[in-house]
């Protein structure tokens, strides 16, 4: 076994599957299929593929699916902790929040890290069409930013994807996009710059941000945009203080190439996508990691473990 951290990793337990059913979400975001889960499912495929320890999150659409978002962040909180708990060193654990209550949200916080000693927090890009950034989660941020917490950005249906969709799963296209609407709404507002404690993990490779950070950058510095001045957000230095997964998805030959024109290696982390991510498709990305001339030995190593040393100290 090597000691790879899997950043982007999920968890559907067997209730929260159900619910998930029984309110309409048996193909979320129009994926074919909804994945069963279990501890011992995942670890025999984290063994196969050599990795250490799996940050667990729940994907979407998050607990905003039509029961109580505040009822099931909790329930798929406790579910996720007691995971970590009796497999000690092989899963971490990004608690989820009951959005958009900033309320609720900040309080599931307070119960996450202080009693369930969770790793971070899972925030979906938008939920009910309330972006990151959005002012009304400012008092949120402060405290993720008080906590020096660690945030790791899942994508989610965008609220008009009935029409820019085209009938595709929304994973095809729109994730991306609503990722790269998220992390750039976070940038213009200044969210990113009021709240430098807080550790975001972009999955995906960015999505599109690689390939449109200068263009963001350009307007922002010939026009007002989100209440700020031109020029005063500095789009690129945000942008390259965060941290980006890569492995899930394809983001090889040609999209790993876009942010390392961008980012550092050393912002790179490993992840999967499991078990939405097939076990073959996972070995045909890793192999690609593997065989990249793009990376160094010693920035891959990297990117598998040492960056997330970094974020989550505990692993050591």
């Amino acid at each position: 076994m090597t000691d790879t951290v899997d950043v982007h990793a999920h968890y559907v337990p067997a209730d929260y599957r159900q619910a998930l059913i029984d309110h309409g979400h048996e193909r979320p975001d129009g994926f074919p299929i909804l994945p069963t889960w279990s501890a011992e499912e995942h670890l025999a495929v984290m063994d196969r593929l050599g990795i250490r320890t799996a940050m667990l999150s729940v994907s979407s659409p998050g607990v905003a699916f039509g029961g109580d978002p505040a009822e099931w962040a909790r329930r798929v909180n406790e579910t996720g902790a007691e995971t970590v708990k009796r497999h000690p060193g092989r899963f971490g654990l990004f608690a989820s929040l009951p959005l958009p209550d900033g309320d609720a949200a900040r309080d599931e916080v307070s119960y996450a890290f202080d009693t369930l000693q969770a790793d971070g927090v899972v925030m979906l890009t938008n939920v009910e069409g309330v972006y990151l950034g959005d002012d009304r989660l400012e008092p949120l941020m402060a405290e993720l930013d008080r906590r020096s917490a660690v945030m790791f950005i899942h994508p989610t249906s965008p609220a008009c994807f009935e029409k820019t969709a085209l009938g595709h799963p929304r994973p095809l296209i729109e994730f991306l996009l609503d990722t790269t609407r998220a992390v750039a709404n976070m940038v213009l507002s200044g969210t990113l710059t009021r709240y430098p404690e807080i550790r975001v993990i972009v999955p995906h490779a960015g999505a599109a941000l690689p390939v449109l950070a200068d263009r963001i950058a350009g307007f922002a510095g010939l026009m007002p945009l989100a209440g700020r001045e031109p020029g005063e957000v500095d789009v690129i230095g945000a942008l390259r203080r965060l941290h980006y997964e890569v492995g899930a998805g394809f983001p090889f030959p040609r999209h790993i190439s876009a942010l390392l024109d961008l980012v550092d290696a050393g912002q790179l982390l490993f992840g999967t996508d499991f078990p939405f991510g097939g076990v073959e498709g996972i070995e045909r990305n890793s192999e690609a990691l593997q065989s990249t001339t793009l990376l160094t030995r010693s920035e891959r190593n990297g990117l598998l473990r040492e960056n997330a040393l970094a974020l989550f100290p505990r692993l050591t």
